[in-house]
């Protein structure tokens, strides 16, 4: 993928993730981010990998509550830029 377009895509996944998490209106957006299916049997192998596991790596656990925070959520926009095209 071209350098400027992995840029691009993981700068709109880092806002996208930002508006979700402030949002209050109790809209499908939160609930689908934290849904949690409810199955009988486990697969076997490592879990898949979440829409969230890489904007909790460069936010930490507490990333919903550091998105409120405009100025410090901005802040790790570029470091969140990094990880996610260096690992590509």
């Amino acid at each position: 993928m071209n350098p400027y377009k992995a840029q691009r895509v993981a700068k709109l996944k880092w806002q996208w993730a930002g508006h979700i998490a402030r949002r209050t209106d109790g809209r499908w957006g939160l609930k689908v981010l934290e849904w949690r299916p409810r199955t009988g049997k486990r697969s076997v192998g490592r879990p898949p990998t979440r829409w969230t596991d890489d904007i909790r790596r460069a936010a930490g656990s507490r990333w919903r509550q550091a998105a409120h925070d405009r100025a410090l959520w901005n802040s790790l926009q570029k470091t969140y830029v990094q990880q996610w095209t260096s690992c590509g």
